[in-house]
């Protein structure tokens, strides 16, 4: 039984987790429990105000996630070598730690106690400053060392000297050259010869254009330069090695205090989370108690928009320990319940609460009982996963529980729902918990009225508006208001004194606590959406002409004549003769030309017309005898 889905703490757990920037923080608050030691929590709740103090005080703390430079410290301790951007990322955190220690600085001002874990923070500052000033941009700097200045200033000479020769080579030479400058092809410096000049041009071949009229030749008086350049180049590897390698043992032996700012960052992400909530949710300290308690002053749920929520006002304890709640549907009775129970539970996980004043109980334990819970599954009716809940619930259940059950008894027949839900409260109230139950029976309400330690609340409703006030009152029974309602919308009287003498009998009807207002009975029905059935098809006969095989006739759009070979098919399409071809065609494109009766005699053979000659002696053959040929005709 997921208690936190059901009463919404898992939403609540979700947008707290988007306020926290390490991974670390974020599993604890994923984890977050509420918590059974009276000291730890209220430790907890300070932890809280304190961080949402600071930042009213101080604004955001510079916290940033760390994931990335605990990778980097585990490489630095195994012995590898750091990439200039892997130290980069270990500067920028040794930052975020000084920034960190200087902002828990100026809450020490203000005497927060929060602000004292500053004096558990290293900033490394001489680590951080060597790491600057040797890494930029996530290189190595030229300034790192003066060796390392030294040989790339010995590159640059050498490499300008390389162009240098390259380029007096091509003035010396213009017209054998097939561009004006020069380039670089594999580190070497190239100029682009043409292909019938390559003998007049001293030097190494290096590549060609893609269609070989131009050659790059690196010149030989450039070429010296190369072989230089590579022990530059060597020297500049072996000097950035040193430098990287240098840099990871001062991390790798800084490891230690590293970790340790890590871990006070992600702790105080978390902590500073809390506060950050309470700040989002306008929510405010709960006092805690152990005397089975709850005093809730304007509470609203944490999810609800803060401007449209209606403040609610509970109270339970002293003698009271289980409140009954009725009412008309929809007029808040399970946002009420879950209201109470999820300010409840966030107070126990060290969390402000949605109220203006709270007075909170420990809990041992919270049970849960909303929403249908079928489960197709398991072959569960609404009615059977109550029962299962109720089951596990009183199983479970002892005096430190805090419980919240919707609609007990609903699901099945009215008058056993009824007898199984007074037995659950009498069990409930046996236990000595506290509970919050809503219902429609009115046996249960009396059941509260009488019973020890059980008190009635209703939901306030206004008659004149036919909308819930999200009041409750605590000590008075609320009706369901059905027969009200019904008459305020417009049901007519006659129904309704049928409705009430089925519910409570003849003599209820005539009572005047039963009066309420109904329509004159001519209240007549309105039509909704109609089915329109489909007229059933008729068939359409075609009106195109009757065309015989030999008509002649015209051919739109083109106007040229035809001669009909196949007579026109259901759907209006025939096939005409063309010069030098057949073509399906509809009727509606062509007209009579000239009828067939007026161009052949009677009993014309058209297979002279329309047939090749190849067709026709075949047809011929396999009149008089037996032939394993066939008539071919066109599609």
């Amino acid at each position: 039984m997921d208690f936190e889905k059901q009463v919404e703490f898992d939403k609540i757990k979700e947008r707290w987790t988007g306020l926290a920037m390490t991974e670390w923080a974020k599993g604890q608050i994923k984890e977050a429990t509420f918590l059974l030691s009276e000291s730890e929590l209220r430790k907890q709740l300070r932890d809280t105000t304190n961080s949402k103090k600071l930042m009213e005080l101080l604004g955001t703390p510079p916290l940033q996630n760390v994931n990335e430079i605990k990778e980097i410290l585990s490489i630095s301790e195994k012995g590898g070598c750091l990439a200039p951007w892997q130290l980069g990322q270990a500067e920028k955190a040794l930052a975020a730690f000084w920034r960190l220690k200087g902002y828990l600085g100026r809450g020490k001002m203000d005497g927060n106690p929060l602000a004292y874990y500053e004096e558990n923070l290293s900033t490394m500052e001489e680590l951080r400053e060597v790491i600057g000033r040797q890494i930029r941009n996530g290189e190595v700097d030229d300034y790192a060392s003066g060796e390392l200045r030294q040989i790339r200033g010995e590159i640059a000479k050498c490499q300008e000297q390389m162009k240098q020769k390259a380029e007096q080579v091509m003035r010396t030479n213009q017209q054998c050259m097939a561009d004006n400058y020069c380039t670089q092809r594999n580190g070497r410096v190239c100029i682009p010869v043409k292909k019938e000049y390559r003998q007049k041009i001293k030097g190494s071949l290096i590549g060609k254009s893609s269609t070989g009229n131009t050659l790059f030749i690196e010149p030989s008086a450039a070429g010296k330069y190369y072989e230089e350049l590579q022990l530059l180049g060597i020297r500049e590897e072996n000097e950035v090695y040193r430098i990287l390698y240098t840099l990871t043992a001062m991390v790798a032996s800084s490891a230690p205090v590293i970790q340790e700012n890590i871990r006070l960052m992600e702790k105080l992400d978390f902590i500073f989370s809390k506060g950050k909530l309470s700040m989002e949710l306008g929510a405010a300290e709960p006092a805690i108690n152990t005397e089975r308690r709850i005093v809730l002053e304007d509470a609203r749920h944490p999810l609800m928009e803060q401007g449209k929520n209606v403040p609610l006002q509970f109270k339970a304890g002293e003698g009271i320990r289980g409140v009954v709640v009725t009412g008309p549907n929809t007029g808040g009775k399970t946002v009420a319940i879950k209201t109470v129970m999820l300010n409840c539970l966030m107070a126990q996980c060290g969390l402000h609460v949605a109220c203006k004043e709270a007075d909170i109980c420990m809990n041992s334990s919270y049970f849960c009982d909303i929403g249908d819970g079928q489960d197709l599954s398991e072959n569960l009716s609404t009615f059977s996963a109550h029962i299962k809940n109720v089951l596990e619930i009183l199983e479970k259940a002892d005096k430190d529980s805090f419980i919240i059950m919707d609609e007990l008894g609903s699901g099945t027949d009215p008058a056993e729902g009824m007898g199984i839900a007074i037995a659950v409260l009498e069990e409930l109230r046996k236990t000595g918990a506290n509970f919050l139950v809503t219902t429609h029976y009115p046996e249960v309400k009396e059941f509260a009225k009488k019973a020890k330690g059980v008190v009635n609340a209703r939901m306030a409703f206004d008659k004149e508006t036919l909308r819930p006030t999200y009041q409750m009152v605590i000590g008075e029974a609320g009706e369901s208001c059905a027969f009200y309602i019904a008459g305020r919308l417009g049901m007519p009287a006659e129904i309704l004194q049928t409705a009430i003498r089925a519910a409570y009998g003849d003599a209820a009807a005539g009572l005047s606590s039963y009066q309420c207002p109904g329509g004159d009975g001519k209240r007549g029905k309105t039509c909704g959406n109609k089915i329109i059935k489909a007229k059933p098809l008729k068939q359409a006969a075609h009106s195109q002409p009757k065309y015989q095989i030999g008509d002649s006739v015209m051919v739109y759009p083109d106007k040229k004549i035809g001669i009909v070979c196949v007579p026109a098919n259901e759907k209006g399409v025939l096939r005409v003769q063309m010069p030098n071809k057949k073509i399906w065609i509809n009727h509606k494109r062509i007209k009579l030309h000239v009828a067939a009766a007026e161009l052949y005699p009677e009993d014309y053979d058209f297979s002279i017309v329309f047939d090749t000659v190849e067709q026709r002696k075949t047809r011929h053959e396999m009149e008089r005898k037996y032939t394993d040929k066939t008539v071919q005709y066109e599609e």
